[in-house]
C-alpha cells in the first residue's frame, strides 16, 4: 500500500483525515501510545493495545539503540516483528535526548556525543546515525534528528540551533532516501517527518516552518513544546505556526499532553499526539475520567463499588470496582497499576474516537466546549 494522507473534512482549522501506510490505515486525529523501549510501561502487551483501540505505537530510537541494540532488532526482523505489532509504529529520532540529557552531551555540526544513561559509554549520534538506527528498526515513520532547545532559551541560542536542525533535516532526508533503496531495508517505504523548532519565538518558528515545508516530507511535527512554557504560550505558538505547515500532510504535536491540551491542539490543526501521561499517571493510581482526573488511592474510594468511570468499556471498568483497584495499589500489587494504565490508554484512544466522530458530524466546536467544561468540573465524579 502506498503511503497517503487523505484529508476528509475540516472544521475551522481542525482536520479529519485518513492516513494510509504500509502497516495499515489509521484515522486522525489520533493518539500514539508511548512504548519507549518497545513496550508500554505497566505490563501492557501489544495484544492489550489492539484491544483498547491503539492505532499507532511510538518507540524511541536512542533507547532501543542502547538496549537491546538496533542491529539485533534488525536481525530479528525489525521492530514490528520483535514486538509482535502489525499496526504502524513511529520512532522518535533520539533528538529529544539531546535536550533531556543536557548534562551528558556535546553538540557539534556533525551530531551529538552522549554518555549512555545505562552504562556511561560514549555514543555519537548525528542525522545519518539516527536514520540508520531507525532504518534498522523498520518503523513506519522515522522522525528527523533535531535539537530541542529549552522553551525559555535566548534568541541568540535558539536561532543557530534551528538553523542547524534544518541542515540536519536535509541530511536525514538524503540518508533515508539512500537507506530505503538498500536491498536489505526492513521497511523500504519508511516515511520521514520533519520537526519544527524555535522555542516560543513565533517569527523563528514561522520561518522554520516555511523552510521545512519546501522539502516535501511525508509529515511535519511541532517539537519543543510542553517543555516548560505555559499552556497559553503553547497554544499561541500553534496558532502562529500550524498555518505555515502543509495542510495536505499529517501534523504532529510532540509530547503533548493532557486531554485538554489534545482538544485544543485538534482545534488548531493537529493530527497526531503522544504523551507519557496516561501510562505514567496510571502507574501512580491517577486515572482519567470525563469529569477530570481522580487519585484511586484516596481513602474515600475504599468502599466505592463503582467502576473508575461509569459506562467505560476498558478492561478495568468492565470487571473491577474502584475499591478493588485501590486495594491493589495499597497492597503493592502490579495488577493495580496495570488496570489503571489500561484504563487511561483506553480513555485517551476513545477520546480521540469521540473527537473524530464530532468532526465527522460537524459538531466539534460544541464537543470541545462541553468536554472542557466537564473536565474542569473538579475531581471525577
Amino acid at each position: 500500500m502506498k503511503n497517503e494522507y487523505i484529508l476528509k473534512k475540516t472544521e475551522g482549522r481542525a482536520k479529519r483525515a485518513e492516513f494510509r501506510t504500509v502497516h495499515g490505515t489509521v484515522q486522525t486525529p489520533l493518539f500514539m501510545n508511548v512504548g519507549t523501549v518497545g513496550a508500554i510501561k505497566g505490563a501492557v502487551s501489544t495484544q492489550d493495545l489492539e484491544e483498547i483501540g491503539c492505532q499507532v505505537e511510538l518507540s524511541n530510537t536512542y533507547h532501543l539503540h542502547v538496549r537491546p541494540g538496533d542491529e539485533l532488532v534488525k536481525k530479528l526482523g525489525g521492530l514490528h516483528k520483535f514486538m509482535s505489532w502489525e499496526r504502524p509504529i513511529l520512532t522518535d529520532s533520539g533528538g529529544f535526548q539531546v535536550f533531556s540529557l543536557a548534562g551528558l552531551r556535546k553538540i557539534k555540526e556533525e551530531g551529538v556525543t552522549f554518555h549512555s544513561h545505562v552504562d556511561g559509554r560514549l555514543i555519537f549520534m548525528g542525522p545519518e546515525e539516527s536514520m540508520q538506527i531507525q532504518s534498522n528498526l523498520g518503523s513506519t515513520i522515522a522522525m528527523a534528528f533535531d535539537e530541542c532547545p529549552p522553551s525559555k532559551a535566548d534568541r541568540s541560542y535558539v536561532q543557530p540551533s534551528v538553523d542547524r536542525t534544518t541542515r540536519w533535516l536535509e541530511r536525514c532526508k538524503r540518508k533515508l532516501d539512500e537507506l530505503n533503496k538498500m536491498p536489505d531495508a526492513v521497511n523500504p517505504d519508511q516515511m520521514l517527518f520533519g520537526i519544527n523548532q524555535g522555542a516560543i519565538f513565533p517569527d523563528i518558528r514561522i520561518e522554520h516552518a516555511k523552510r521545512i515545508s519546501e522539502m516535501d516530507l511525508d509529515g511535519y511535527a511541532v517539537g519543543g513544546l510542553a517543555v516548560g512554557e505555559t499552556h497559553e504560550e503553547m497554544y499561541h505558538i500553534l496558532d502562529e505556526v500550524v498555518p505555515y505547515l502543509p495542510q495536505n500532510k499529517p501534523t504532529y504535536l510532540m509530547g503533548v499532553g493532557t486531554p485538554a491540551n489534545i482538544i485544543e491542539g485538534v482545534d488548531r490543526g493537529i493530527d497526531f499526539f503522544d504523551c507519557v501521561y496516561p501510562a505514567r499517571n496510571g502507574r501512580h493510581g491517577h486515572v482519567y475520567t470525563r469529569f477530570g482526573k481522580i487519585n484511586i488511592k484516596n481513602a474515600k474510594y475504599a468502599d466505592d463499588d463503582r467502576p473508575i468511570e461509569e459506562g467505560c468499556g476498558c478492561p478495568a471498568c468492565r470487571r473491577y470496582s474502584r475499591a478493588y483497584i485501590r486495594h491493589l495499589h495499597v497492597a503493592g500489587e502490579m495488577l493495580g497499576l496495570r488496570l489503571c494504565v489500561l484504563h487511561n490508554l483506553y480513555y485517551y484512544n476513545h477520546l480521540m474516537e469521540d473527537i473524530r466522530n464530532a468532526l465527522d458530524e460537524g459538531r466539534f466546536a460544541e464537543f470541545k466546549k462541553k468536554a472542557l467544561e466537564d473536565m474542569n468540573a473538579g475531581e471525577g465524579k
